[in-house]
Order: structure tokens, then C-alpha cells, then sequence
């Protein structure tokens, strides 16, 4: 028989996180998240995501032991905002027994219910700068510290209780050695930054990133407000997820163009991947985590390419042609080898036609599920 029980309690929550540890022990693939970060995302003190939704966490025992989690989140902004009537679940992770999973879906159905709402997505995390997707191709890669991994058996659950594809996302990587020719880039850098006056902007520290972040999130509300489901970052989230990341990016691995009259036109963050220092230190900061996650932030020899953002008007203008010289220079002197690219929505062309050149190869796709109430 299985029991639900809803989340209430700091050691509740505490079991909540560390489930996919026990879930998922001994996988060389999958990637432990940092628990202290897990525990204030959960936290309504300090997480302003809480202002705009509401979240419940469930557990799974089957015999007095977890055999499952789910998150059941109903986003009001994004309801209001797009008209878009329903209710989101995230962290579901599950032992491969049906009566398990479907119990833990039929709390989201309960919920939704309850909230006159028309139907189900997940999974996926609170806002667009969240975890997404269910993965469905690429189990035998290595996970990132911004991606969900699942064992094979998740897409048969949902399929088997009706579910439906509702996005699907691709995950891709090329090698540096791929674009170690930089001459076309000079030329194209030359050319975009004498037509339109633009130039870029780097950084050595953190502390000069800083008067940036929040025109940088800005624009990124500006770049990605035509994609499906898109909702803009708040200013609360802004000062939240400056806290939450900033400390873990190389402060050279993030770039800026501006244009004549010092406007942000385009941005790009690149992070580090902590995939394996994460896996070595089993997501503790303590004792040695953090001095090791410090070295992996300036020696990783593997990227990640999170957030790329341009203004509309700048779009198909050819501006990422200054951003990839000046990362072009950077990862050389840096030693990077590998280059990934975090999940991109598949009908999101215009982000995907950026990497031609770089003659990247898919490694993994993910997808979100939904089903109607």
C-alpha cells in the first residue's frame, strides 16, 4: 500500500531533497544537486517564487520507506499574465512502480481540481530559470547541476497514465577544437561592430558584473517574451538569482555588448560545469565542497553556455558574432576543451541557427508532459 504524505516540517523537507541521493546511489551519471541551494529553492523565507505561487511537497512510502517525491506548483503569475490555466509539477522522482508515481500525479490532479484549473504540465520547476523536462534520450551522459537526470522508465509512467508530449527540449554539445579557426570571426566581429557602433564589455570580477545584473535580466525578459510559456523574471527574482549564481560564475565567461549610447544589446553567460566536483563532494559545501567547486570555477575544461540573450531589434543581425570572439579568446587562454548547450526548445530555430558553425551534435532530449483535468 502506498501512503502520500504532504511535506510540513524541516526535517520533511530535509527527506524531500535527499531522496534522489538514495534513489539514484551509485549512478555515474547522474548529478547531486548542492543540498544547502536545494533547501533555501524550497524555502518560502527566501525564494521570492513563493510570492506568485503555491507549492506543496509530497513524499511516496511504500512499507515506512520514501519511495517517491513530487512537487505540485500553481504559478499565479503565469495564469494571470498569459491566461495559461494550470498546474505545474516538479522533483518527481519515483521507484519503477506504478501505483507509486500515479499516486504522487493524482495529488497534482487534486490540486488542479481544487484550483479550477484545465490541466497539467511537468515537469518543471517554478519559473523559466528553473529545472525542465523529463529526460528521454541521453541517459548514458552525464548530467549538469542545471538539468534533472531521470532513469528510463519516468516516460513510460507518464505515457502509460495518458499524458501527452507537450514541449520537447535538446541538449548539445561541440568541441572547441571545432571553431579554433578564429578568422571568421575577426571579420564578422569587425565588420557588426563598425555598422551598428557596438562593443563589448568583459570582466575580471565579480564585483564589476554586479551594476549590470539587473539590465542584463531585463533584456532577458525582453529577448525570450515571444517563446511559449515565457514568464518575465520579477525584480525580487532578479535579486535572488543574483545571489543564488553569481558566486559560482567565472566573471570571464560572462559578455556584454553595448551600443553607442552605453545600452545593453546583448548578453551571454557561460558557466563552468561542476557536474563531477558535485558528484565527489555529494552536494555538501563542507568540508572541502566549496574550495572545490572555487577550482572548478576557474579550471573546468568543459562549459556550459546557459543564457544567451539578444535584443529584438539586434536579432538576426549578426551581434553573436562579437560575443563568440571574445569567448573565442577567452577559452583558448583558458584551456577549455568541451562546450555544452543547456536545454533549447526545439521550435526555438532562431537560438538553434546561432550554433551552425560550431557543427554541434544532440546528446540528449527532454520533454514535458501534460494532460487536461
Amino acid at each position: 500500500m502506498i501512503t502520500i504524505k504532504e511535506v510540513t516540517s524541516k526535517k520533511d523537507l530535509k527527506q524531500f531533497v535527499l531522496f534522489p541521493f538514495e534513489l539514484y546511489k551509485g549512478s555515474k551519471y547522474w548529478v547531486p544537486p548542492i543540498i544547502k541551494d536545494e533547501l533555501e529553492t524550497f524555502d518560502q523565507s527566501k525564494n521570492p517564487a513563493f510570492e506568485n505561487a503555491d507549492v506543496w511537497f509530497y513524499l511516496a512510502y511504500k512499507q515506512n520507506k520514501i519511495v517517491g517525491r513530487i512537487a505540485v506548483i500553481v504559478n499565479w503569475h503565469e495564469i494571470k499574465s498569459q491566461k495559461i490555466n494550470k498546474v505545474r509539477f516538479g522533483w518527481f522522482d519515483f521507484i519503477d512502480d506504478q501505483a507509486v508515481s500515479k499516486a504522487l500525479l493524482d495529488e497534482v490532479f487534486k490540486k488542479g481540481r481544487e484550483k479550477n484549473l484545465e490541466f497539467i504540465e511537468g515537469p518543471m520547476g517554478f519559473s523559466n530559470l528553473d529545472k525542465v523536462g523529463v529526460l528521454v534520450e541521453g541517459f548514458e551522459h552525464i548530467s549538469s547541476m542545471i538539468t534533472w537526470y531521470n532513469h528510463a522508465y519516468y516516460k513510460g509512467h507518464l505515457e502509460s497514465f495518458g499524458f501527452s508530449v507537450e514541449k520537447e527540449y535538446i541538449e548539445s554539445e561541440f568541441s572547441f577544437s571545432n571553431v579554433k579557426n578564429s578568422a571568421v570571426f575577426n571579420r564578422a566581429d569587425q565588420l557588426i561592430r563598425e555598422k551598428y557602433k557596438l562593443r563589448a564589455i568583459t570582466f575580471s570580477t565579480t564585483k564589476e558584473i554586479l551594476p549590470y545584473i539587473d539590465e542584463m535580466f531585463d533584456l532577458f525578459n525582453e529577448s525570450y517574451a515571444s517563446l511559449s510559456s515565457f514568464v518575465a523574471v520579477t525584480e525580487k527574482q532578479k535579486a535572488y538569482f543574483k545571489k543564488k549564481y553569481i558566486g559560482l560564475i567565472n566573471p570571464e565567461y560572462i559578455k556584454y555588448v553595448i551600443d553607442e549610447n552605453n545600452q545593453l544589446v546583448a548578453f551571454s553567460i557561460v558557466m563552468p560545469s561542476f557536474s563531477e566536483v558535485l558528484q565527489e563532494v555529494k552536494g555538501r559545501l563542507f568540508p572541502f565542497g566549496f574550495l572545490k567547486l572555487l577550482k572548478a570555477k576557474k579550471n573546468s575544461k568543459t562549459v556550459m553556455f546557459y543564457l544567451i540573450g539578444i535584443h529584438p531589434s539586434y536579432q538576426n543581425k549578426g551581434v553573436t558574432a562579437i560575443i563568440f570572439k571574445e569567448y573565442f579568446e577567452t577559452f583558448q587562454k583558458n584551456g577549455v576543451e568541451n562546450c555544452i548547450r543547456t536545454p533549447e526548445l526545439v521550435d526555438n530555430l532562431a537560438i538553434q541557427n546561432l550554433w551552425k558553425n560550431f557543427d554541434p551534435k544532440i546528446y540528449a532530449r527532454r520533454r514535458t508532459y501534460r494532460k487536461n483535468l
